[in-house]
Formats: C-alpha cells, sequence, structure tokens
C-alpha cells in the first residue's frame, strides 16, 4: 500500500527543532511582574490587565517559534543601528557608562509596578549637526508597509503606541537624566525587507505623557480592586479584538 502520510524534510526537522529550543527557553523566563512602560499605549486597558497580571493566553496564541525568531531580529538589528549611528559620529549610550555590565538606562515608578528601559540616549551629534542633547533613542524594526506608513505620516500617527512611549519615556527618565524631556526624542525606523533607515525628532507631548500615566495608574489600581477594565471595543469582531491573544476569556468575562 502506497503511503501519502507527510513525512518533514530535513529544513523541516532543522526548523522544528530550533523553534522548540526557543519556545522551550522562552517559556522558561520569568514572567513579568510589571507592568511596561513601552505597552501604556495599548489600546485595550482590559488587555493591559492581562498583561499585567500574566493571565494565560488563549490556546494557541503563545509566541510561536517563528515569531520568537522575528523578535531576535529585530534586536539584532538594532545592534546594527547603534554600530551605524556611533560611527556617523553619534555619542549613543546604550548602556550606564557605555559598558556591557552598566546596565541599560531606565526607570522605576509606581513601586516598582510600571517600569521601562530606553533603547539608548544621545549625548552628541557629529560636529554641526546641532542635535539638542540629552536626547532618547527608541528604535524600532517594521516591515515595509509599516515602514512606508511611518516615514509618510510620522510615528504619532502611524504607531500611536510608539509615540505614548516616547512620551511616557521622556517624563520619567528626567528626575535620572535631566533635560531629556526637553530636547525631541530621536525615533529611528529599520525597514525589514530593505534596510532602508528613517529617523525622526518627535518633541515631547506632556498631554500624552500624562494621559499615559493617569492609566497606568487606572489600571492599577483598577487591578488591585479585582475589577475588569472595559475592552476597547463592543464587537468581538473589532480588529484589535480578532488579533488578542485574551479574545476568548475574555469575551466570555462580563462585560
Amino acid at each position: 500500500m502506497l503511503d501519502f502520510n507527510h513525512r518533514p524534510g530535513f529544513a523541516e526537522r532543522v526548523n522544528e527543532t530550533i523553534d522548540a529550543a526557543l519556545t522551550a527557553e522562552n517559556a522558561s523566563r520569568p514572567p513579568r511582574d510589571y507592568l511596561g512602560g513601552s505597552r501604556l499605549g495599548h489600546p485595550c486597558e482590559r488587555a493591559l490587565q492581562f498583561e499585567y497580571t500574566a493571565t494565560p493566553k488563549d490556546k494557541g496564541q503563545e509566541f510561536s517559534g517563528q515569531l520568537l525568531r522575528i523578535f531576535a531580529i529585530g534586536h539584532e538589528l538594532e545592534e546594527l543601528a547603534i554600530r551605524w549611528l556611533r560611527g556617523a559620529g553619534f555619542d549613543l549610550y546604550t548602556q550606564k557608562g557605555n559598558r556591557p555590565d552598566g546596565g541599560q538606562f531606565g526607570f522605576s515608578v509606581a513601586g516598582g509596578r510600571i517600569r521601562g528601559h530606553v533603547d539608548g540616549i544621545f549625548a552628541a551629534g557629529p560636529e554641526g549637526f546641532g542635535l539638542a542633547v540629552p536626547a532618547l533613542w527608541e528604535c524600532k524594526t517594521m516591515n515595509a508597509k509599516n515602514w512606508r506608513a511611518c516615514v509618510k505620516d510620522g510615528v504619532a500617527v502611524s504607531k500611536p503606541v510608539y509615540a505614548a512611549q516616547i512620551a511616557v519615556y521622556q517624563a520619567y527618565m528626567d528626575a535620572s537624566v535631566p533635560g531629556i524631556s526637553a530636547a525631541p526624542a530621536v525615533f529611528t525606523a529599520i525597514n525589514k525587507d530593505t534596510a532602508e533607515l528613517h529617523h525622526e525628532l518627535v518633541p515631547f507631548d506632556a498631554g500624552l505623557a500624562q494621559r499615559m500615566s493617569d492609566r497606568g495608574v487606572r489600571i492599577l489600581q483598577a487591578t488591585d480592586a479585582g475589577e475588569l477594565l472595559p475592552r476597547v471595543a463592543q464587537a468581538r469582531d473589532f480588529f484589535e479584538c480578532r488579533f488578542c491573544p485574551w479574545a476568548a476569556r475574555c469575551w466570555s468575562l462580563p462585560g
């Protein structure tokens, strides 16, 4: 009898083994016990509650090996951007004292329950460049479609979650790096498909930072009280809900 069952080829078996190792490594990491400052701009406060409390995701919604590879590639591209900027004459600090053992720059507020780590801080630009410092640096990688939208409309319009992160970081970092909120942040976007670079100066948005700070407090207070904050939408087929890893759990609970 002919056997038409699929037999994994060499490449498929190698990839399965790699992804199994990646997912096992990721599962071994302890979950965050704080609300990430980079996440405060997410449109759904209930999803942020689930994230903050490390609520188990719906079945099949854990990070896949492929997604973990995408994250890792993004990190490596960020390291390349650091090398390129320094090679071009920018004085960019990514670790305290620019030492590998110095630790990332970051902040911790609300008793350590809201924290964030910044990608870098510019201390100077090339001669004659006129870069206001100290300036926050945030770097993101994107596919070509999202990158083009960012270039066309700017980060505040095309990626409001990133804009919220920048504003929050400028606000909270000012205590340890005085003046960082006075200088525009530098936002770098890397096109993963073409290696094109976009750099944007982002002035401090104090109103946005305050709204995001208030939101963080609201999430903590509601969680402490055992209350669920409202969903972002009234229907389960809303765009954000369709891609939410807690959608099934969320829509099984009261409104």
